[in-house]
């Protein structure tokens, strides 16, 4: 064996990189190519670029942190001009890689396992007053007023231990602080930018039906949507039954939404009907004790539906499922796993940069969102293989130091190399030693893909 070969196989038996890891598992190179990350005449790899940007993410948090603090990171407008590229797919890169990864993890899940689709959306402040997609009026469930923001309508998956980001759009309303005429870029027509851009003029209806299409095209199998009492409307019901797949919702208590058919036609009043004749029964959620009971209704667009009532001291919460087999206590844990997406924004927020992008270029937002779920979602898998589970919190630290040790050890190791190569004057023009030391240094970047320096 050459010492080229043996010092590789050293350097990648010492090195054991998670994250780089895990991009070959998935066949990174391959999905980059089907989502038009293509190295045009001159500039850096996609990949490289991406390795990159995760390593900030997951490391520096900040892209002039990562320039400071690594003597192999590009100049900042390097990375401005790959995340501002009109030609990137970045819907696709985040869906076939979210696809790969749950495609990976199919042999952990039980056969008693109830995979859902979680649609939702969430306001991320904005004080920018140049920031494209930005809006003026947007109502923030999390500060309950009107802010300025921008509003992401996600699409997630989640099983019993995991859950992933699929796809988002941005929901651009009226009161849009730029027309899109107005933008920094002129876009061609045909180009995914501009795709980006119009879908963004369409309804949050409009936009979780065709993400969870999208999904569903691309094999994700799921048993069931799960939707707050936004989306609960009874054509969304209907287009995700077209599509295949049952929903569970909240219902909003609103009787020009939902009219049932028969004696009773809402809400309240099949609930107040029913209560002579009911089964209750008890459960709890943490320290909320609650009593519920289910019943089967006609409605005119729907047919036969489920609905269960939830009573708990301060409120009463109805349940609605297309799915009309399941018990009641089956649709409310069930519904439960709605939870999951509300933990991954708090994770997306504290961990991964969202609702911090460094850019007021629409197109650069879009990417950095994206950029930021890739990233959550490797995590998610890494953490999902571990023989010892964690929270995502605590993977997130242990993996900053793990790779934080790992490039200063192996950047101090080579530094002291090439101290003993000067010492003496012999040492000093041996071929061999500066080969050893040029090897070792080649392999350790290409393991890590950076080099860092403090």
């Amino acid at each position: 064996m050459s010492i080229d070969n043996s010092i590789k196989l050293a350097v990648s038996n010492v090195l054991k990189n998670p994250v780089l890891a895990v991009l070959k598992e998935i066949n990174i190179s391959k999905i980059l190519k089907e989502s038009n990350f293509i190295k045009r005449d001159i500039g850096y790899t996609p990949f490289r670029m991406l390795l990159h940007f995760i390593y900030m993410l997951v490391i520096n948090k900040r892209q002039s942190a990562f320039i400071r603090h690594s003597s192999d990171a590009y100049k900042k407008d390097t990375y401005y001009r790959f995340v501002q590229d009109i030609r990137y797919n970045w819907r696709k890169l985040l869906a076939f890689s979210a696809s790969a990864l749950i495609g990976k993890l199919r042999p952990l899940q039980k056969s008693t396992d109830c995979p859902v689709l979680i649609i939702d959306d969430t306001v991320e402040p904005k004080c920018g007053k140049r920031i494209e997609g930005s809006c003026k009026s947007i109502y923030s469930n999390k500060e309950h007023r009107c802010i300025s923001g921008v509003n992401m309508v996600s699409l997630a998956y989640s099983d019993e231990h995991s859950t992933f980001q699929l796809d988002f759009s941005l929901r651009l309303n009226t009161s849009r602080r730029h027309e899109m005429a107005d933008f920094t870029k002129v876009l061609h027509h045909k180009s995914n930018g501009y795709k980006r851009r119009t879908e963004g003029l369409d309804g949050k209806n409009t936009l979780a039906i065709t993400m969870v299409k999208r999904a569903l095209q691309m094999g994700i199998d799921a048993d069931y949507l799960l939707v707050d009492s936004w989306y609960a409307k009874p054509q969304f019901f209907e287009d995700a039954k077209l599509l295949g797949i049952d929903t569970i919702a909240r219902l909003p208590n609103n009787s020009r939404i939902w009219n049932f058919q028969g004696k009773h036609k809402t809400i309240n009043a099949i609930h107040d009907g029913l209560k002579p004749q009911k089964r209750t029964f008890a459960g709890h959620h943490g320290k909320i004790r609650y009593t519920y009971f289910d019943h089967v209704v006609h409605h005119q667009i729907l047919g036969r539906i489920k609905l269960v009532f939830l009573s708990t001291h301060k409120e009463l919460l109805v349940f609605a499922s297309t799915d009309t087999t399941r018990t009641g206590k089956e649709i409310i844990d069930i519904y439960k796993k709605r939870w999951n997406i509300e933990q991954s924004y708090k994770d997306l927020r504290e961990y991964f940069g969202f609702g911090k992008e460094e850019n007021r270029i629409y197109e650069a937002l879009i990417a950095r969102i994206t950029l930021s779920m890739f990233t959550y979602n490797l995590l998610v898998y890494i953490n999902r293989v571990n023989h010892e589970p964690k929270t995502l919190g605590e993977l997130f630290r242990d993996l900053e130091c793990e790779l934080q040790a790992l490039a200063i050890s192996m950047q101090l190791f080579l530094q002291i190399l090439t101290n003993i190569a000067n010492i003496h004057q012999n040492l000093k023009g041996s071929k061999e030693l500066q080969h050893l030391v040029a090897v070792i240094g080649a392999y350790t970047k290409k393991e890590l893909g950076f080099m860092c320096e403090s």
